[in-house]
């Protein structure tokens, strides 16, 4: 069994670094909020017999195996999100094949809904973290921070929660965001070209000024959302819900908007030059001075 006989405190510590979350540096410990990550990425499996506080627990983790007990992953780090998960208070889900994988899902979702969740990381912390190659925030809590002016490209925020996030100015282009929840984000005047925000919500956000060609937003919830002065050149917003949206002065030029919904949205003055507007419901929207030359409007309700 490979690195068996690791210490067992890096685990129940949280200094095993999460695939969802990149280290610092070597030696310094990921923060708490991590562990959320670590324990939904890790296989677990557990064996019990008559003692449930001595039952054996085997974590398969990168790769990298461990056997200990309930007790010493509830004594040795008593504050450990691991030590919470073994606690007793929570139900996990014992299966040889899916060890608790899918209780500790619902543990920790029981958990968010019951509780209100902390930002897990600093601004600070993220300034070291994007200094790795590939970084990676998958499902982290990030609310309210202060990102503006970073360098974020490439960063994978996949289902994380960014509500509230000042992305303002920040260089987001190829970014991910799939299915993010950026309720009420400011993203005003930042580069976004080519970031995905499949299944995004977003509703609320300000993205005046942003620059976002060829960015993928299909599906994405923009009910409220401000484009003013936007670049959407080329982006993709089939069926994206755009209800009050305010587009006035945005480039949607070439723009894939169908099936959208456009009920209500300010697209006064905006450039909607060769955009694909097929089945997309234009209903109570203001068009004054809107360019629709070349545009596809077949099927469109007005």
């Amino acid at each position: 069994m490979p690195n068996c006989h690791m210490t067992l405190t890096d685990v129940v510590s949280k200094r095993i670094p999460s695939p969802f979350w990149s280290p610092i540096s070597p030696s310094e410990p990921p923060p708490k909020a991590a562990a959320s990550a670590l324990l939904i990425s890790a296989k677990i499996e557990m064996t019990l017999n008559s003692d449930a506080a001595s039952s054996l627990v085997r974590l398969n983790i990168g790769g990298k195996k461990f056997c200990t007990t309930v007790d010493t992953l509830t004594q040795r780090e008593p504050d450990s999100m691991l030590a919470a998960m073994f606690s007793g208070r929570h139900a996990l889900y014992q299966d040889s094949e899916k060890g608790l994988i899918d209780g500790i899902k619902t543990s920790l979702n029981k958990r968010k809904e019951e509780e209100e969740i902390c930002t897990e990381l600093t601004r600070i912390d993220i300034i070291k973290c994007i200094q790795s190659e590939k970084v990676r925030f998958r499902g982290v809590n990030l609310s309210g921070l202060d990102l503006s002016k970073l360098d974020l490209s490439y960063v994978d925020f996949s289902y994380a929660c960014l509500k509230n996030v000042f992305f303002s100015r920040a260089d987001l282009h190829c970014a991910k965001f799939k299915d993010v929840d950026a309720e009420t984000s400011i993203f005003h005047n930042a580069t976004l070209r080519e970031c995905e925000f499949t299944g995004a919500n977003l509703r609320g956000a300000l993205l005046a000024g942003a620059n976002l060609q060829s960015a993928n937003l299909q599906d994405a919830c923009l009910i409220d959302c401000s484009f003013c002065g936007a670049d959407l050149r080329s982006a993709h917003l089939q069926t994206a819900d755009l209800t009050s949206a305010n587009l006035e002065g945005a480039n949607l030029e070439g723009a894939n908007l169908k099936g959208a919904k456009l009920t209500n949205a300010n697209l006064k003055g905006a450039n909607l030059q060769r955009a694909y507007l097929r089945d997309v419901n234009l209903r109570d929207a203001a068009l004054e001075g809107a360019k629709l030359d070349g545009a596809n409007l077949l099927g469109a309700i007005r």
